[in-house]
């Protein structure tokens, strides 16, 4: 099935397209050594990767997998690039950029502070877009969650996953991703910090086709009640530093211990995007011990990538 020129959100993809990149990305895992030569897709192309935030687990991934599937990765920081983003009328509009590229480049991967960003070269660019973060989306995250759940739980629909912390993109794009496949959905966060309900009505949408629920709570412990797995994020993600204090009073009570896993299912697996906080949103003996799989959940973001430029290219 073919895929949208651009995978900005989860909402622009079908569950038929989800289940696509899925089932791509366990093949490109289970290769052993040298990938087939079906799989050089993108031998003579080059992917411009911008960067206005730090990433280790994103860009690795999608380094590697451009040049697994025998393309060049471009890597080009922000601060270089989109300085009109940030004010500076000096240099090139988003649009100039995006033209730019289309002819320099054959395709865009960016981690960018706004959505609007992606919106903007989106609505210039001919070549495929994919969104490697921004403030209110992460659906590669999102994607490489789904694969990590079903490796460990063989399956996803009809499995609960609940989400105890901040109601930011990770969590956003996590309960589209939910939604849209069949999964029941719980989040617990401090009064505040909710999922935006514009982006909850996308997602009740999305789970009435999919006969799944989503509830909201801010008590954890509610949340987290028969839950298959467990997952928890930073509580200061990148340009909210100056609210640590705040953020850590409000969430004081949000972590994820051995007491909070036992309202879970007894087999129930813990997950986190990463980076992780020991002691802060996440008990040491928690994502060190028997329910942790973030590791499963980081080499994921690999194999999506690998898959989704696959499907976007082949």
């Amino acid at each position: 099935m073919k895929l949208p020129k651009d995978i900005l959100t989860i909402p622009h993809l079908n569950k038929l397209q989800i289940e696509e990149i899925l089932s791509e990305a366990f093949r490109f895992k289970e290769y052993k050594g040298a990938p087939k030569a079906r799989d050089q897709i993108l031998e003579g192309k080059s992917i411009a990767l911008i960067f206005e935030k730090n990433s280790l687990r994103t860009r690795v991934a999608f380094e590697s997998a451009i040049s697994y599937l025998g393309g060049h990765p471009i890597f080009l920081a922000g601060d270089n690039v989109l300085y009109r983003a940030k004010g500076d009328t000096s240099r090139e509009s988003l649009g100039d950029i995006a033209l730019n590229l289309d002819r320099l480049a054959n395709g865009i991967a960016a981690r960018v502070i706004k959505h609007k960003t992606l919106e903007d070269i989106a609505a210039v660019s001919k070549n495929p877009l994919i969104n490697l973060l921004c403030d209110e989306h992460h659906p590669t995250q999102a994607i490489a969650d789904l694969m990590t759940i079903q490796m460990h739980k063989g399956k996803i629909e009809g499995l609960k996953v609940a989400f105890i912390g901040d109601g930011n993109n990770v969590a956003t794009s996590l309960m589209d991703a939910c939604a849209t496949m069949g999964v029941n959905f719980s989040i617990a966060s401090p009064s505040g910090y909710e999922i935006p309900k514009k982006f909850r009505e996308i997602a009740a949408q999305l789970a009435t086709v999919s006969k799944s629920k989503s509830e909201f709570f801010n008590e954890p412990s509610k949340a987290a009640e028969g839950a298959d797995v467990i997952y928890t994020d930073t509580y200061v993600s990148m340009g909210n530093e100056s609210e640590r204090k705040q953020r850590a009073a409000a969430f004081k009570n949000y972590q994820i211990n051995a007491k909070l896993m036992g309202y879970a299912k007894k087999d129930a697996i813990f997950m986190h995007c990463l980076p992780a906080h020991r002691e802060e949103e996440v008990a040491g003996d928690v994502i060190d011990g028997k329910w942790s799989v973030v590791f499963d959940q980081a080499e994921c973001r690999l194999h999506v990538a690998k898959a989704l430029l696959y499907l976007l290219y082949r």
